[in-house]
């Protein structure tokens, strides 16, 4: 099963990545803010979606809003 970012890149378990829009999470006090970087991802069941630590908290991100950093 390949993942691949919003450009088309494809990740692997362990990459960093940056958030390209800034997103609302449900939970948490702040947005995550555009050009926030998520290190040392990993790969879920699903194609379309990564785990990463962010703002502290492990999050479920949709590929369609990070890039490979």
């Amino acid at each position: 099963m390949e993942v691949k970012d919003s450009n088309g890149n494809l990740l692997i378990e362990g990459d960093s990545v940056t958030i390209t829009k800034d997103l609302k999470v449900k939970g948490m006090a702040q947005a995550l803010k555009r050009g926030t970087v998520v290190k040392n991802i990993r790969l879920t069941n699903s194609p379309s979606e990564v785990e990463g630590k962010a703002g502290g908290s492990m999050l479920v991100i949709k590929t369609e809003f990070i890039k490979k950093a």
